[in-house]
């Protein structure tokens, strides 16, 4: 679990996001403590000459109006110390996310599985959404109680030491005990987000596997087990609020205690006339507004803590290792085909799996090459090496004789395409689906990929056709429809360079014949690299290279006629 102050840190290191936001409130705020003080000293002055000097009430006009001002100015200054902190949080909330959504594109896919799905969808939203009381509530609230019983202080000192004495003794006692009861809730916040974590990730892995899990009759365990996950949860939360309101009771204890006593101070100093009626009651009035700022840090505190609780799970993901990338600006002009040449390649990952050990293989434009070999060997590395998902870790890829590592990152990825293993559909519609990312799709192009792709009568069916919902809460594809709709990409991209990572894997023979006839007609004018196991996959390629634990078999460059497909 990352340190407390490593969390701290995180978080500070947000506030200069909200730096504009977050003086203005302080800034309103100030404006709100100066009214509190004069409010207190109108109504003490007001009662005072009604009630003491017998004034009549149509010479109080005139401090009624003020008061009313003063009143007035307060509740707009107040609420605008309210309205600045939210704005604050909004403005980190957002760039928070943004930043971390950033973050995981730049870890690509080989970082990002250093952590659980369920973590990262947790972190990105639970987790960043309990910064927002930090900012709106936490920091406004302790600059308040750093500015208003300090001033408060100053301004009863001279009237009254002995009222200010117990103002300087019993103050720190409110923020002592919100430390210490504050400890044991912080542990508690921490298990709190972790069981949260854990708790997403179980229903998640559930939810995926809920085929598995019914065709094996294990619904009632794995209900049991998230379930009990739930409940442990519950009990954490509910141990937290004890210890909010716990905190809460005590706070409120010692700032009552606290005015007691300086009303019963003052009261026995009118009594004995060592203390003027409009002094007294100035003091008095102003006894709860130097404890009020005290107490708003408390509850806020809870904020806090929630925040640090969420700031660790964020500060894991925000630690995940950057993989180091091509971040060149060369933008060169690729023809139909593209070359490529690996030259002693090694790759690690951030984990220390070693995936390569100095792959070094040549590939001609418009070559059809296949990448045989177990799971596990470096097939998929050497697709996540061109697709940019992670760096060598020493050696060279040329690319047309240019290093990759030189070539604009998004200007390269724009003549690469890409199908694999498992093809992702994305809640969009099928439009959307065969060409992503692009502003304004051309539909007869994505027509004719559909059509290359044989999935063009299974468009024509839906009730929408390219409009049709599909993926995640839009109409469901089978297997083999979907790999049908990612080999569209590839058509509709007519990218140079077309990866295929098991592209029929996990398909029945049917489909697979299918897929390799599409595949066909993708061969020829580009350069097409498929990482294979069958031997129909292995016989749509010119030439086979054999992986073996990260290095080159021997006698890796074979004509797919004659290459073994075990």
């Amino acid at each position: 679990m990352t340190s407390a102050p490593n969390d701290l840190a995180f978080l500070r290191r947000l506030r200069p996001l909200a730096a504009r936001e977050l003086r203005l409130a302080l800034l309103a705020g100030a404006v709100a403590g100066v009214m509190v003080v004069l409010q207190a000293w109108w109504v003490a002055t007001i009662l005072d000459r009604a009630l003491v000097g017998r004034e009549p009430l149509a010479g109080l006009v005139l401090p009624f109006v003020l008061l009313f001002g003063i009143v007035a100015l307060r509740a707009a200054s107040t609420f605008a110390a309210d309205r600045f902190g939210f704005a604050a949080a909004m403005r980190v909330v957002p760039a928070l996310r943004r930043a971390l959504l950033g973050k995981l594109g730049r870890v690509g896919p080989s970082g990002a599985a250093a952590l659980p799905p369920g973590e990262i969808v947790a972190a990105l939203s639970d987790g960043v959404r309990a910064v927002e009381p930090f900012f709106s509530r936490y920091l406004p609230a302790t600059a308040q109680a750093a500015i208003l019983p300090v001033g408060i202080f100053l301004v009863v000192a001279p009237l009254d030491w002995l009222s200010a004495l117990v103002f300087l003794v019993t103050a720190p006692l409110i923020p002592l005990f919100m430390v210490l009861i504050g400890k044991g809730a912080e542990a508690l916040n921490q298990r709190q987000w972790l069981r949260l974590q854990r708790m997403s990730g179980h229903f998640l892995d559930a939810v995926q596997g809920l085929a598995s899990i019914k065709a094996f009759g294990a619904g009632p365990r794995m209900v049991a087990e998230v379930g009990a996950t739930a409940e442990r949860y519950r009990r954490d939360t509910m141990a937290v609020l004890r210890i909010a309101f716990l905190s809460s009771l005590t706070l409120e204890f010692f700032s009552t205690v606290a005015i007691a006593i300086i009303a019963v101070l003052i009261g026995f100093r009118l009594l004995w006339g060592e203390l003027d009626y409009r002094a007294g009651l100035f003091i008095l009035l102003l006894a709860p507004e130097f404890y009020g700022p005290l107490r708003m840090m408390g509850t806020a505190y809870h904020a806090r803590m929630e925040a640090l609780g969420a700031a660790s799970r964020l500060v894991a993901l925000d630690a995940l290792p950057e993989p180091m990338l091509a971040s060149g600006t060369a933008r060169p002009a690729f023809g139909d085909g593209i070359a490529i040449r690996f030259e002693d390649v090694h790759l690690t990952y951030p984990d220390g799996r070693i995936a390569l050990r100095g792959v070094t293989f040549a590939i001609e434009p418009g070559e059809t090459v296949a990448f045989a070999g177990p799971s596990g060997a470096g097939k998929s590395s050497i697709q996540a090496l061109l697709l940019g998902f992670v760096g060598p870790t020493s050696g060279r890829i040329l690319i047309d004789g240019h290093p990759l590592e030189t070539l604009d990152p998004e200007h390269w990825r724009r003549h690469l395409g890409f199908m694999p293993q498992r093809p992702k559909l994305f809640a969009a519609s099928v439009r959307g689906n065969i060409a992503p990312g692009e502003a304004d799709p051309d539909d007869s192009a994505i027509l004719r990929a559909a059509e290359r792709a044989g999935i063009a009568g299974v468009i024509a069916d839906l009730p929408q056709g390219l409009d049709t919902a599909i993926g995640n809460g839009g109409r469901q594809l089978s297997g083999g429809q979907a790999s049908r709709i990612a080999l569209a990409r590839l058509f509709c991209r007519d990218a140079p360079l077309a990866l295929l990572d098991e592209p029929t894997a996990h398909l029945d023979d049917d489909s697979e014949a299918m897929i390799h006839a599409a595949i066909t007609q993708l061969k020829g004018r580009r350069t097409l690299l498929v990482n294979a196991h069958r031997p129909a996959s292995l016989a749509l390629a010119h030439r086979i290279i054999r992986i073996e634990e990260g290095r080159i078999a021997v006698g890796q460059a074979e004509p797919a006629e004659t290459a073994c497909p075990c």
